[in-house]
């Protein structure tokens, strides 16, 4: 990208009130996982620059929240036509940084466009209720009203999606934003607030009605700690979390959470191979195993369980693994060292507790793989009971297993603190309503017949448990982005009061 490379790469500012920038004194460096090479210098968000982000931001909101919200709409379409024309420039950024593959990276800004689409159509939809009252000549309503500054931390896998399905629908709700994205990818969240930029100007808006701050966990404390922030959406670790939360919570404010997943697919003796393979793979490896909703378990019925590790065997040794911008290559490198030391563990970990190796995992080495970063999917036969598989490791490890019956399977899927997404592959309608009903899956999410692993922005995206139950994306998940109100309006002579209390004054 050549946005990005300069002579000078401490010339890259890490503060964005608008198109307005800002650097400081200490830096981060962005390095790509494919080779090691230094894409560029970020500066970091110092208090100072961040208290003035958050009162710019709030002069924006006090003229935003008056703006009509189709015409807020409008505004999201505009930028999204600009995703449009610069999608494969904006994809070729997130590969190069994060190092998943051009084919996904493509997908991800296309997961931008879609929300805005949605956010659009939701300017139109921001529907409150009428509530009969019990009380005669007398209206009960109920409103909703933007918060104020909504605060986003996310995580580095999805360097730019998860920003833009919290933004844009904060947006359209009347908010503004202030993004503290991960520090290993500050460039994906510059390139977005540029974008951005231009079109506020283009439609004269306040330019602090998007925002970004980078650098480590300590911007975002700033962020949590913060009462002027009406609302903190955080993606990431469940550990972050729980800090976010604390935080928040401390001060009484309203948290969004989506946080670890750990994904099981139940593998019925009905199941379709055609459908579960693909699906159980791209699961386990797609984007090197580094999503929240990739597949880390297959809980899989004895009497097809030899036949389905045959085939998943034979569909890993089909897999290509190099440099993501090939698309070409099913998958590329992990995102840094300690994600390759926490792979290497948890290997180290299952095969302790008893684990079986079915699909040897390791570091590959060779001129393609200078970084030292590109790791083997690895498949290991565990018990329920090994404690390595109640730990989500952002790596391509599966842990497969055996059950009997479709209780005893539901029971394992289960038993973990997690509770994002989950898949049932089967052509048994009673197992897959089984499934889905209140004594099946615990998940935010439920499939039939599809993997654990992707999702439409039309349903609300989120999970239960130490994932942090918080809902994102589509559905009414916005109004998570709002403030209910109840009105009523007496248009009589009289004043009746609720519940048939008599007050009566001389």
């Amino acid at each position: 990208m050549e946005t990005f490379i300069s002579n000078d790469p401490k010339v890259i500012p890490g503060t964005w009130v608008g198109r307005n920038t800002f650097l400081s004194n200490n830096f981060i460096e962005s390095y790509s996982p494919i080779d090691n090479s230094l894409l560029g210098t970020v500066s970091v968000t110092t208090l100072e620059q961040y208290n003035t982000v958050i009162e710019e931001a709030y002069k924006a909101f006090i003229e935003w929240r008056k703006v009509p919200a189709p015409k807020r709409g409008a505004f999201i379409r505009a930028f999204a036509d600009k995703v449009r024309e610069k999608k494969e420039e904006l994809a070729k950024l997130i590969t190069l940084e994060m190092g998943k593959s051009i084919q996904e990276a493509l997908g991800e800004v296309q997961e931008i466009i879609d929300i805005c689409d949605f956010a659009v159509g939701l300017s139109r939809q921001l529907y409150g209720l009428t509530i009969q009252s019990e009380r005669p000549n007398h209206k009960m309503l109920e409103t909703w009203h933007p918060l104020g500054i909504v605060g986003i931390i996310s995580a580095f896998n999805f360097p730019m999606a998860v920003w833009s399905w919290n933004s844009t629908i904060a947006w359209v709700c009347g908010n503004v934003t202030v993004w503290k994205p991960s520090e290993k990818v500050p460039l994906c969240a510059i390139e977005l607030q540029k974008i951005v930029s231009q079109v506020l100007e283009e439609f004269n808006y306040p330019q602090a009605i998007s925002n970004v701050i980078n650098g480590d966990y300590r911007v975002g404390e700033y962020l949590s700690h913060d009462h002027r922030v009406a609302l903190i959406s955080a993606t990431g670790s469940t550990r972050m979390g729980k800090e976010v939360a604390k935080a928040v919570s401390a001060r009484l404010g309203k948290y969004l959470l989506e946080l670890g997943g750990n994904n099981a697919i139940i593998v019925t003796p009905s199941a379709d191979l055609k459908l579960l393979i693909p699906a159980a793979v791209f699961g386990a490896v797609g984007t090197a195993g580094q999503r929240c909703t990739s597949t880390r378990r297959l809980i899989i019925h004895s009497s097809v369980y030899e036949k389905v590790i045959s085939a998943l065997i034979n569909a890993y040794n089909q897999l290509r693994i190099g440099n993501p911008i090939d698309e070409k290559n099913h998958l590329g490198p992990l995102i840094d060292k300690n994600a390759v030391e926490s792979y290497l563990q948890a290997i180290d970990k299952a095969i302790y507790y008893g684990g079986k190796i079915i699909q040897p995992g390791g570091i590959l080495e060779g001129e393609e793989y200078t970084s030292g970063l590109y790791v083997k999917p690895c498949i290991i036969e565990v018990t329920p009971d090994n404690p390595v598989v109640q730990v989500e490791t952002f790596a391509p490890i599966l842990y497969v297993m055996k059950y009997e019956t479709l209780e005893e399977a539901i029971e394992i899927h289960n038993n973990v603190p997690q509770g994002l997404s989950s898949s049932i592959m089967t052509l048994n309608m009673r197992e897959a309503e089984y499934f889905l009903s209140s004594e099946g899956s615990d998940c935010g999410i439920a499939n039939v017949n599809i993997g654990t692993s992707g999702a439409e922005i039309g349903g609300a995206f989120g999970g239960e448990k130490e994932t942090g139950g918080g809902r994102e994306s589509g559905s009414d998940a916005w109004k998570n982005y709002m403030r209910r109100q109840t009105s009523t309006i007496n248009y009589g002579t009289d004043l009746p009061l609720a519940q048939g209390i008599k007050f009566t004054i001389d």
